[in-house]
């Protein structure tokens, strides 16, 4: 059935059902507010999960009384109409927002069907900080009852949610603790100030953050706030991240809660430098870094909500010389990771709900499935290939974030093409990487002159590109940094006692910027050294040897 019709239809039957809970008609001109929409959005998402449905609807054009369609001006060009899914998602808590807008057209009068999808097992959904739910065909706050009935969902079946009744506040580390209050303070800070966040007592502010039940320490508490010696009350599930770098050298690392520090810790691990593309026709490269640290951080939460604790595994980050890998135990919850790419599609249900929300309100995730949207654009937006999801291994979820060109011809596009659509970039991603592409995929880019070739074999178009055997390249410009360096000269001399200047230099060459000469490497290494010397961490003894300082 063709999607107009199907459209139709739907509009016929949500005529036919009138107004409920999870269906709302407006007339609806050009100046109806966006507050209120909001409104209704939060309202309609609460009632279908109270409801079981899987969405609520929200219809601009129908009289709400006498139930004849009269049409609506409101927001006519499509661009405008569609900025109100970014609206809704910047001021609703967790970030949600229309599945789908729709435009149906009836004897010439124009119909809006705001598709709102059901409010996330375990977790209401808010408009600028208020719960709101519908009474008949009333807007009104949502009560305790219901907002108890949706958070009590998750009670019996989600494993972060569950009390930890040994466990106190002196469990928890000080310095999380101030980082979450921080976090909370920034999410929120149209709401509240710094200064009245600080006066919570600590209790209020675990609960506020959605970190405590009634003052009760969680399993969530612990897993991200709670001190390294307290992981002792998540056992005998293992709640640990080991980073593996896989290279000439080989170095591994365990972290340990809370999280939301040592996340950040397991960053600082990876190594990073700054890669130059110089596009063809071009004397002026674009400058960007090998990984993004809001791509890498996104990847590495991601893991920690949707990990199956209960399979007592670990997360694992994997350091390649051209790619990171981020390996989490728990089939993909709901759907397909193709079906979050473009930032449209929430899951009615989470694993771990009560953990996916504390860490939403402390900034760890951005929105609730949204992040592989963001990780898509941000690469897309540096010219790398995007992240790769590979489900073949029952129970195991694996991502892949490159941090290297694939084909000079895609980066070059990208570079000379910055509107380029996101659906187009995933299809030109897929060409690169030899994928098979779906028969739209192919008549989207063709149209376009994006590719060249005989399906299967097709290629980027090198004219559009504006390639040619000069290709692209791109390298190492500002090398690893300067504490990297320094991590490899301490962990040398503590494994071998000491080490020469030569010694150095031979450790340290390839890691530095191709672009300085031999000389300038040499002067780089002494100035590391010269460093660690200033901070009191190595010396030099008669035998012209640098050793650790006792």
């Amino acid at each position: 059935m063709h999607i107009k019709q199907i459209l139709e239809n739907t509009l016929t039957n949500l005529i036919q059902t009138w107004e409920n809970e999870v269906i709302e008609f407006k007339e609806a001109n050009d100046n109806f507010p966006t507050s209120d929409i909001g409104k209704y959005f939060s309202a309609l998402s609460n009632e279908a999960n109270l409801k079981e449905k899987e969405r609520a609807w929200l219809v601009f054009g129908v009289h709400n009384k006498t139930r004849k369609i009269v049409g609506t001006d409101y927001r006519m060009e499509p661009e405008r109409l569609h900025s109100l899914k970014m609206q809704i998602s910047q001021r609703t808590e967790p970030s949600v927002t229309f599945r789908n807008i729709h435009e149906v057209y009836t004897d010439g009068l124009r119909v809006i069907l705001f598709e709102i999808p059901s409010a996330p097992v375990g977790i209401p959904i808010s408009w600028n900080g208020h719960y709101y739910s519908r009474s008949g065909e009333s807007l009104v706050s949502l009560g305790l009852n219901k907002l108890d009935e949706i958070r009590k969902q998750t009670a019996a079946s989600d494993w972060t949610a569950k009390v930890v009744d040994e466990a106190t506040l002196d469990h928890l580390d000080p310095d999380a603790i101030e980082k979450a209050r921080e976090a909370y303070g920034e999410k929120y800070s149209n709401r509240f100030s710094e200064s009245e966040i600080k006066k919570w007592s600590l209790p209020v502010f675990l609960d506020r953050a959605r970190l405590t039940i009634s003052g009760k320490i969680t399993r969530t508490t612990l897993i991200l706030l709670g001190k390294k010696e307290s992981s002792h009350f998540l056992l005998p599930y293992p709640s640990q991240i080991t980073w593996k770098l896989v290279d000439k050298e080989k170095a591994y690392e365990h972290f340990a809660p809370p999280f939301l520090l040592s996340t950040t810790e397991l960053y600082q691990k990876i190594r990073n430098y700054q890669i130059r593309i110089l596009p063809e026709n071009s004397l002026i490269p674009v400058e960007v870094s090998k990984y993004k640290q809001k791509v890498i951080l996104e990847a590495l939460h991601n893991c920690i909500a949707h990990q199956d604790y209960t399979k007592n595994s670990r997360i694992i980050v994997t350091e390649y010389v051209d790619k990171l890998s981020f390996e989490n135990v728990g089939s993909f919850y709901e759907g397909n990771p193709e079906d979050y790419i473009s930032g449209s599609k929430t899951p009615h249900s989470y694993r771990n709900s009560f953990l996916a929300q504390a860490m939403a309100e402390l900034k760890m995730i951005d929105t609730l499935g949204y992040g592989i949207h963001e990780m898509n654009t941000e690469q897309a937006k540096r010219y790398f290939p995007l992240p790769d999801y590979d489900l073949s291994e029952p129970g195991v979820v694996k991502v892949s974030i490159y941090g290297k060109v694939f084909d000079p011809a895609y980066s070059n596009l990208l570079i000379q093409n910055p509107e380029l659509a996101l659906e187009d970039i995933i299809a030109l991603d897929r060409v690169q990487k030899k994928l098979p592409l779906t028969d739209e995929m192919i008549k989207r880019l063709r149209s376009a002159q994006l590719i060249e070739g005989r399906k299967p074999n097709f290629h980027i178009s090198l004219k559009v590109a504006k390639v040619t055997d000069k290709k692209v390249d791109y390298i190492k410009t500002k090398g690893f940094d300067d504490s990297y360096c320094k991590d490899l000269i301490l962990e040398f001399i503590k494994k071998w006692g000491e080490i020469s200047r030569k010694q150095a230099e031979d450790l340290l060459w390839d890691k530095l910027p191709d672009i300085l000469d031999d000389k300038a490497k040499k002067i780089k290494v002494m100035n590391v050294l010269q460093s660690l010397r200033k901070k009191e961490k190595i010396f030099l003894d008669e035998g012209k040897k640098w050793k650790i300082v006792k």
